[in-house]
Parts: structure tokens; C-alpha cells; sequence
């Protein structure tokens, strides 16, 4: 599996993505989350503008998974990573999130940040095999309180939430 930054006429592909890979949570009791809608191109291309959207791509280029993350105190926070459930199981998250650190290590980011739900299989107990830890609440900086702050607006804590982090 190959990874690339995304290209801006692949933003409606990775809507795609995110609706496909949302259906799984429907299988865990949040049809809210399979239901909710996936980012708005604007702001897809927002992530794609910065370079800072990367997709994993198939024998024919094509994006099967994707990963967007922003500078977020003094961090490289992970907005969003999405796998194709038939991609599902095959280190391409892992992957991206690898692409992701390396990004951060070439500009000296000390760290990877997320925030997840606790208790889906695929969410938290994944990022932990993959190098996360769970921050402390009063660790949290001023641009993680605010993504917390808009996950609660948006009702995303009708379930077990955390932040994570990923030292580099």
C-alpha cells in the first residue's frame, strides 16, 4: 500500500471514505455516527491545501483510506483517519499514522495528539497498540479543550471520549 498526499479532485472520494467506514459504528450500538454526515469539501481542502491529507492508495492509485491532522499546541493532532471497511485489517491506519509522525519528526513536533472514543474496538484500544497513551484532562492544552468543547456540541459525548497522544 502506497502513501501520498491527497490530491484536491480526491476530496469527494474521501467523503466516500468516511461514510463507508462510518457504517461500522452502526454494528456497535452509534447509528448517530454512521449516520453523521463526512466533513464538507471546503474543509477537506482545507487539510489538502496545508498538506497535512494524506490517502492510501491502491494498485491504481486509487484512495482506499485517508488521514487529515492539523498543528494543534505545538502538537500534529490527527482530525480524522478513515479506512474502507473491505481495506479494513491491514495496516494501512497504521500506516497513515506512521506517514503522519514522520511528518511531525521532520518539523520537530514532539508529538501526535487524537481524540477517540474509549470504548469501540477500532478507536482507543487501536491507538493504544498503536503508540497512544490517554492524557490526564488537566494536561490538556487550549486547542484540545476547544476540540472537546466542539465534540460535546456536535454530541459526540453520549459516549466515553479521551484525548490520546503519541510521543515521536
Amino acid at each position: 500500500m502506497r502513501i501520498r498526499t491527497a490530491h484536491v479532485d480526491e476530496l469527494p472520494l474521501l467523503q466516500d471514505i468516511e461514510r463507508a467506514a462510518g457504517r461500522c459504528f452502526r454494528d456497535v450500538g452509534m447509528p448517530e455516527i454512521a449516520d453523521d454526515a463526512p466533513l464538507p469539501i471546503s474543509e477537506l481542502a482545507r487539510y489538502q491545501e496545508a498538506g497535512l491529507a494524506w490517502v492510501a492508495v491502491d494498485d491504481a492509485d486509487s484512495p482506499v483510506a485517508y488521514l487529515i491532522a492539523e498543528p494543534l499546541d505545538g502538537n500534529l493532532h490527527i482530525e480524522q483517519v478513515s479506512v474502507r471497511p473491505d481495506s479494513a485489517r491491514r495496516g494501512i491506519g497504521r500506516s497513515l499514522l506512521n506517514r503522519a509522525a514522520d511528518h511531525a519528526t521532520v518539523g520537530r513536533v514532539p508529538a501526535l495528539t487524537l481524540t477517540t472514543f474509549t470504548d469501540v474496538p477500532w478507536n482507543a484500544p487501536y491507538y493504544t497498540r498503536c503508540g497512544f497513551t490517554v492524557l490526564d484532562d488537566s494536561s490538556l492544552g487550549p486547542g484540545l479543550l476547544e476540540v472537546r468543547r466542539r465534540e460535546t456540541v456536535h454530541g459526540l459525548d453520549r459516549w466515553p471520549r479521551t484525548c490520546m497522544r503519541r510521543t515521536l
